[in-house]
């Protein structure tokens, strides 16, 4: 609305200053004032103004990341593999067929002797013309090519195989809940690193403005002492040294509040970065830094905070948990790999030269197989033992990695040491700690 309330204004400026018959003059200058303020409108129609709390600039982080997008992808790819792996329980079925015609024959040479007949010949003593008696050494013997194949064939099928028991499709069914899981915890890692990112830059920002308020405040104090320190100055109260210091002092100030102006806008832009939005974008801090929220992490209790629920343990743990199936993959190598299967198939086989007289020249015929197969590895040139040890030694680096819970707790109690040691300063010390933590309150005594 207010982007189409400026452009309706642009538009009626421009037409106003070109229909004004008034003077040359005036045209020129109204015209150069349409132009001006189209072109300032083009520039703001370009912004977008954002007025963020914390958890609305970490929604947009959440919304915008690329990489939770691609860790949300990964984890729906991951569903779809732990069903790729169930399906390997269910028994695989296959069709088959085929249809083939021979343009030329495959033969065999078959062979062709009258052997018999002089065998018999001679056993009976018969002669021939010469008076002799007919031997078998007179017999020939020949070779003829004959095809024991039909010109046309046609077979089809199907096979059913069923996987009886192999080690690592039952381990990877073991471990499809607990890839999901590192999946889901590798997205809740980047979640919270994200939101830490929005949160650190979020409070520079609050740190950095809250720091000039106060330099702001303290230059309006240092104007009001330079005003006393002059005038006791020309009633000779004071030395033209003292006011150059303030003026000096003064000056010092000046510059520390252009330096915060400037980390202001560094830390704004940090922070759109951090959330996605366009660098020309505007963006106000609806928060405000107040003690209470820091000094409300005093109240945590330490003793009793479970250190594996967070997202970093978890995804070790379950980085942990893989690598233990991983291990036992490796290990389970050795086993065999049973397997049932049925095959059936129907063939035909198309000869008339072979076909009685009016029967029909198609030969079909039927098979079926049922059996059982085994394949059990016997030496695969130790390669399973490498990858035992490598899966040890992966195991091992991920149980040193994990911390334990005694360690947890006392870094946790050094932290909470450290910032009642910070809190219960006096004097000048809180005060240095709450400016140097972003002046998360305001003095009630002032310098």
């Amino acid at each position: 609305m207010l982007m189409s309330n400026t452009k309706n204004f642009c538009v009626f400026a421009a037409l106003k200053a070109v229909i004004s018959p008034n003077s040359g003059e005036f045209m020129k200058s109204s015209i150069s004032l349409a132009i001006i303020i189209i072109t300032f409108s083009g520039i703001a129609a370009g912004q977008t103004q954002h007025n963020l709390s914390l958890q609305q600039a970490i929604d947009l982080a959440l919304k915008n990341a690329e990489e939770l997008k691609n860790l949300r992808l990964d984890e729906q790819i991951q569903v779809y593999v732990n069903q790729e792996s169930i399906s390997a329980l269910y028994p695989q079925v296959a069709a088959s067929g085929q249809g083939s015609y021979y343009t030329s024959l495959p033969q065999i040479q078959f062979p062709n002797s009258n052997f018999p007949i002089y065998q018999v010949l001679q056993d009976e003593g018969v002669r021939n013309q010469n008076g002799d008696v007919i031997s078998v050494d007179e017999a020939t013997t020949t070779t003829q090519p004959i095809s024991f194949v039909a010109p046309l064939n046609f077979q089809f099928g199907f096979t059913i195989n069923q996987l009886l028991f192999q080690p690592d499709v039952f381990i990877a069914l073991q471990a499809r809940e607990a890839v999901l899981k590192y999946a889901r915890d590798n997205l809740k890692v980047s979640e919270n690193n994200i939101k830490e990112a929005v949160e650190k830059a979020y409070y520079a920002v609050l740190i950095a403005e809250e720091q000039k308020r106060i330099t702001e405040e303290t230059a309006l104090r240092l104007d009001q002492l330079s005003g006393e320190m002059t005038k006791m100055y020309e009633n000779g109260f004071s030395e033209k040294l003292d006011v150059d210091k303030l003026n000096v002092t003064r000056n010092n100030t000046e510059t520390a509040i252009n330096q915060l102006v400037n980390a202001i806008n560094i830390s704004k832009s940090l922070l759109k970065n951090t959330i996605g939005l366009p660098l020309n974008d505007e963006i106000t801090l609806s928060e405000k830094l107040l003690p209470q929220d820091l000094e409300a992490l005093l109240l945590v209790n330490n003793e009793q905070f479970d250190h594996e629920v967070r997202a970093e343990i978890a995804l070790l743990n379950t980085a942990r948990e893989l690598q233990q199936l991983e291990l036992k993959r490796y290990e389970s190598a050795g086993l065999p790999t049973v397997a049932a299967f049925y095959q059936f198939q129907r063939a035909g086989q198309r000869n008339p030269a072979f076909a009685a007289p009016g029967a029909s020249p198609w030969f079909w015929y039927t098979t079926g197989l049922v059996g059982i197969s085994i394949n059990q590895p016997i030496f695969s040139g130790f390669q399973g033992k490498s990858r035992v040890s490598q899966a040890k030694l992966k195991l091992q680096r991920l149980t040193t990695i994990l911390p334990g819970k005694t360690a947890y707790r006392y870094g946790a109690k050094c932290r909470e040491d450290l910032l009642t040691q910070r809190f219960t300063q006096s004097g000048d010390s809180t005060k240095k700690f709450y400016v140097g933590c972003g002046s998360l309150r305001k003095h009630k005594n002032k310098i």
